[in-house]
């Protein structure tokens, strides 16, 4: 497993439950900013068995980027679950639920 991949990993456990992280403040956090691309990857090829909170890794718009029909009404309802609350566009307020690690 590259150091990277290790990293994103890492961050996305961090994750607290009832919170939500954008692709790219995962890779940030994790010390490879603009490698927001790469940690899509991560996440599917890793979210299984790394046993990773994926559901709450979001895009930097507050939504779900997984299409209707593979995964989005999976995502949100985990999400939702969590109290994550989602207006009626269905974008998460980024300012009452964004993860801010330390």
């Amino acid at each position: 497993m590259t150091s990277f991949t290790q990293s994103v990993i890492d961050t996305i456990k961090h994750i607290p439950q009832g919170k939500v992280a954008s692709y790219g403040q995962v890779a940030a956090i994790a010390g490879f900013p603009g490698a927001a691309r790469q940690v899509v990857w991560v996440l599917h090829t890793s979210s299984e068995k790394e046993d990773l909170p994926w559901h709450r890794v979001i895009n930097a718009q507050g939504k779900i980027s997984l299409k209707p029909g593979s995964g989005h009404e999976q995502q949100k309802s985990l999400l939702e679950q969590e109290g994550v609350r989602f207006d009626a566009s269905g974008t998460i307020d980024l300012d009452q639920y964004l993860w801010s690690p330390g």
